[in-house]
């Protein structure tokens, strides 16, 4: 075969080649979806916090020193009146004798006293001493009787400091901190353990200035581990702070657990939802699903059955701290695009995430 034959060949081969065009492979763009709940329940207000104990304390020595045992762990079961640590005592023993010391001292001083006075009232009988020196005599007998009730004092508080030496637990609960560790010198009232009462659990959690005004003591609320198996636990608002946190400028508010379980771990993060008493029939949207449409008008992406997204202008009634209230143009049911939704267009193939945490509580129950 000539060349010229093999160009006859080559050269439509080459052409159909040059006119084949790939078609672009277009990625879905994964986008986090949310299902419009009914008004009643997205008008509930939720909040992270965390599981405490209603009744727990730092416990701390009364009296500086040295740790040379402690004697738990943390998760420790203790009871009321268990040895928790204890401090060297041999300094509280030194200062124990010498108040010891000086009581027998001053007991020695009184009992001369009374011998002295006793004497110089039989010698004014005789009238061999004048009133003023059974004066003196009685008056040095009582001074000698204010030291030994000085000293006495004194050695009872010594003996206390003593006691001081052994941390004791004042009511029965679990150990959740130890900032301490043996060989450590502590100052008095330095915290040493920390035990909290598990038989009384609640949630403690914050809430921004803006809302607490919407709170009420004795609201009801509802709980949800975020490590949980869903499970929703009756709650009672208990506490409202009565100044706010200094530095996030929050209000601290404790929830009482009514029906509190062992699931519910001390220091676990958990969910709190309230649910206001009138509460506004309007949809509520996060700020991340709004956009701006055509006019400026608010816009939202809504996914279709079909899995297609398409814009829906709709009418905001209010903003909120991270929320909107939508008052037309949404229904019940139907699936906004809550991230992602500045980046769409019309037409954009989506891969929806449905949107699920555990603030998304069903308080009305």
């Amino acid at each position: 075969m000539n060349k010229r034959m093999l160009a006859w060949y080559v050269l439509p081969a080459m052409l159909i080649a040059c006119g084949r065009q790939e078609t672009p492979v277009v990625t879905p763009r994964p986008v986090v979806v949310m299902t419009i709940r009914d008004a009643a329940d997205a008008a509930a207000q939720t909040y992270s916090g965390e599981v405490r104990a209603r009744h727990e304390a730092d416990l701390g020595f009364r009296v500086a020193g040295k740790i040379v045992e402690r004697r738990v762990n943390l998760g420790d079961a203790v009871r009321k009146g268990q040895v928790l640590a204890r401090l060297d005592p041999q300094d509280a023993h030194l200062s124990a004798s010498a108040s010891l010391a000086q009581v027998a001292a001053a007991q020695a001083d009184v009992e001369l006293a009374r011998v002295e006075y006793e004497r110089a009232q039989k010698l004014f009988v005789q009238k061999f001493v004048s009133a003023s020196a059974v004066d003196t005599r009685r008056d040095q007998f009582a001074a000698a009787e204010a030291r030994l009730h000085q000293a006495q004092a004194q050695s009872n508080v010594s003996s206390n400091q003593l006691a001081y030496t052994s941390l004791i637990a004042d009511r029965d609960g679990v150990v959740t901190a130890l900032p301490v560790e043996s060989g450590q010198v502590v100052s008095a009232g330095q915290p040493v353990a920390r035990v909290a009462d598990p038989s009384q659990r609640e949630i403690l959690t914050w809430i921004p200035e803006s809302r607490v005004a919407q709170l009420k003591v004795g609201q009801k609320a509802r709980v949800q581990l975020w490590g949980g198996d869903g499970k929703t636990y009756a709650g009672v608002l208990r506490e409202v702070a009565a100044s706010a946190d200094g530095t996030t400028r929050t209000y601290a508010v404790r929830v009482a657990v009514q029906d509190a379980d062992s699931a519910l771990r001390l220091g676990a993060t958990a969910a709190v939802g309230f649910l206001q008493e009138a509460a506004t029939p309007l949809i509520r949207v996060p700020l991340g699903a709004l956009v701006r449409g055509e006019g400026n008008a608010a816009q939202v992406w809504v996914l279709g059955k079909n899995g297609v997204i398409e814009p829906r202008q709709v009418v905001v009634d209010a903003f909120h701290d991270d929320v909107a209230s939508i008052r037309s143009g949404l229904a019940v049911g139907e699936r906004v695009v809550t991230v992602g939704a500045h980046v769409l267009k019309a037409g954009t193939p989506v891969k929806p995430i449905e949107q699920q945490a555990p603030v998304a509580l069903d308080v009305t129950r």
